[in-house]
């Protein structure tokens, strides 16, 4: 099932679309505000955004996520319709329907998006896992089990699959998944990194998936 996230903060509107969309067989999480909504990437196919939101609004939010995940189809949905917030919008997002517009048309252009950016490669192969992308199962392809990850190491193997054979700064890593400024000295990560190689790694002390690039941080490289 395709899921969708929708930020709205007008509840009429958001109840209307919300209702439509899950009778077309959607599933729909809607926000009333995009506070904390790169968190939802992993698990979303699409973002549909307003532009005015309390706190950060739409252009932002939807910056935010195609910094985060490139191949990731957005839609600004707004009732402001001057030609420099077009602009604007379709400068990061696919898509920019103004309101007001019929549903059919939303679930039309919904469909493109997703035919657009229909992925074959939801299975990423690393050593001797199996990882299916969608929803981050982790499957060991030698014991044919598959590894249970446990709060901050799923989130933790989130973002290093987000960014795949980039190095990633121990301020990075930090930033993007406890949220917080990093503190040197802080062995948070440091353990947290410990736990996971300890289920994903074949030697957890020759780790080969989890790469240290001394003085700087880590990466994950396919």
């Amino acid at each position: 099932m395709v899921h969708i996230l929708y930020i709205e903060d007008e509840s009429e509107i958001g109840n209307w679309v919300t209702k439509d969309l899950k009778e077309r067989g959607y599933d729909v999480t809607w926000l009333k505000s995009g506070e904390n909504a790169e968190e939802y990437l992993a698990t979303v196919d699409i973002a549909i955004l307003d532009i005015m939101l309390p706190g950060l609004d739409g252009f932002s939010i939807g910056k935010r996520m195609k910094r985060e995940m490139q191949n990731f189809p957005i839609l600004m949905l707004s009732a402001r319709t001057a030609v420099e917030d077009k602009i604007e919008g379709l400068s990061f997002a696919d898509d920019y329907l103004t309101k007001p517009f019929h549903p059919d048309e939303l679930a039309a252009r919904i469909d493109v998006l997703l035919r657009r950016f229909q992925k074959n490669d939801d299975i990423l192969e690393i050593q001797h896992l199996k990882i299916y992308t969608k929803d981050l199962r982790i499957i060991d392809k030698n014991k044919e089990e598959e590894i249970q990850l446990t709060g901050k190491q799923y989130y933790l193997f989130q973002y290093f699959i987000r960014h795949l054979n980039q190095i990633l700064t121990k301020e990075q890593l930090y930033e993007g998944v406890w949220g917080e400024t990093y503190i040197e000295g802080d062995k948070t990560l440091m353990v947290h990194i410990r736990y996971l190689r300890e289920k994903i790694e074949e030697n957890p002390g020759k780790p080969i998936i989890i790469e240290t690039i001394r003085g700087i941080g880590y990466r994950v490289k396919q």
